[in-house]
């Protein structure tokens, strides 16, 4: 970066970093979205407990 950088020129690339939300309102969203991404995860984890469990009940059956 250039080291003629004025006040008014990082106002505006925080300004565009944000797309025009307060800082709050960016806190915010990133918490939501965040927030989601443990419902993925949590989602893919049951998922695959239930496929293990399938799986696991069909090598018992077959292994009898």
């Amino acid at each position: 970066m250039s080291e003629n950088i004025t006040d008014a020129d990082v106002e505006r690339m925080l300004e565009a970093a944000l797309g025009g939300m307060t800082p709050h309102e960016a806190l915010l969203e990133a918490s939501r979205a965040e927030n989601a991404k443990v419902a993925e995860r949590e989602a893919a984890i049951a998922k695959n407990r239930e496929r293990a469990e399938r799986l696991l009940a069909e090598l018992e059956k077959r292994l009898g």
